[in-house]
């Protein structure tokens, strides 16, 4: 266990931010597999971007690649296109 009152406060933090980062890359995750598993592109067309902006600020806080968004993104979008 840590010593110092700095790195005591940082465990706390650290700690605070895994739980946020790990909620929030779930959160898309979810929708992501909503968005593959439907068969309309009426119910989908809503959600696209709103995921589009989830990865967007996942990759720009650092929680996923920008480069893993990037591709996420174009697959829903193909997807999204090749429904009817």
């Amino acid at each position: 266990m840590a010593n110092h009152k700095s790195s005591i406060k940082r465990t706390r933090s650290n700690e605070a931010k895994r739980l946020r980062n790990r909620y929030q890359a779930k959160t898309a995750r979810t929708v992501i597999k909503k968005i593959r598993t439907a068969t309309a592109k009426s119910a989908v067309e809503k959600d696209l971007p709103k995921v589009v902006s989830m990865l967007d600020k996942l990759a720009k806080r650092k929680i996923i690649h920008k480069k893993k968004a990037s591709n996420l993104k174009s697959k829903l979008v193909r997807f999204v296109n090749s429904l009817k």
